[in-house]
């Protein structure tokens, strides 16, 4: 381990977020496995799996500082995982389609050896245009959808349907990083001098 900071994360997505500020870390992605508790909110959600990421690489590292997020997109109550199918990358699509939704991240920083930690859960709005059955079937074939919470990715191909956005992009892309550096200021686990 060649620096203090770990993403414990396989996104490429926060990878590359991460990169583009400049941070030296290294990639350790968590063994915790998605699942949905009954009866959480989007919120809980996404801070227990965040946390628990976290925890997981942080237990096997304790002298580095961990961070751990979660990406959900949620619209009329319903959380919106990856779609593993044509049909339903194609249902999720529709259920998008001349709406808004919810896109909520939490993250949690941790370093276990000091002791020290926190986590935040981070809401964007994101308006997504009336999408045509044509466009809808035009995305799915170019394979963008199936890795991306809610199906599409507003970094890529998808930004052609995003009407507007009210929040943090980069919580879209799947990492808020002004709060994300917020908090890792406020922790001791960044310093900019």
């Amino acid at each position: 381990m060649k620096n203090r900071l770990i993403l414990a994360s396989k996104s490429p997505r926060r990878y590359d977020l991460l990169k583009q500020m400049g941070l030296d870390f290294d990639v350790i992605p968590s063994n915790v496995e998605e699942d949905f508790a009954q009866g959480e909110s989007p919120r809980e959600h996404v801070i227990r799996l965040a946390e628990a990421k976290a925890l997981d690489v942080g237990n096997r590292f304790p002298d580095h500082w961990v961070i751990g997020a979660d990406t959900i997109v949620y619209v009329d109550n319903i959380i919106l995982g990856k779609p593993s199918s044509r049909e339903e990358a194609l249902e999720m699509l529709k259920r998008l389609s001349g709406k808004e939704h919810w896109v909520l991240t939490g993250i949690s920083v941790h370093h276990f050896g000091k002791r020290k930690g926190d986590c935040e859960a981070v809401q964007t709005a994101v308006k997504v245009k009336t999408l045509t059955p044509v466009e809808m079937e035009w995305y799915v074939r170019t394979g963008e959808p199936f890795d991306k919470a809610g199906g599409y990715g507003i970094q890529g191909i998808g930004s052609f349907m995003i009407e507007s956005i009210n929040g943090s992009y980069t919580n879209v892309v799947g990492l808020p990083l002004c709060e994300l550096m917020q908090m890792m200021s406020r922790l001791g686990a960044l310093r900019i001098t």
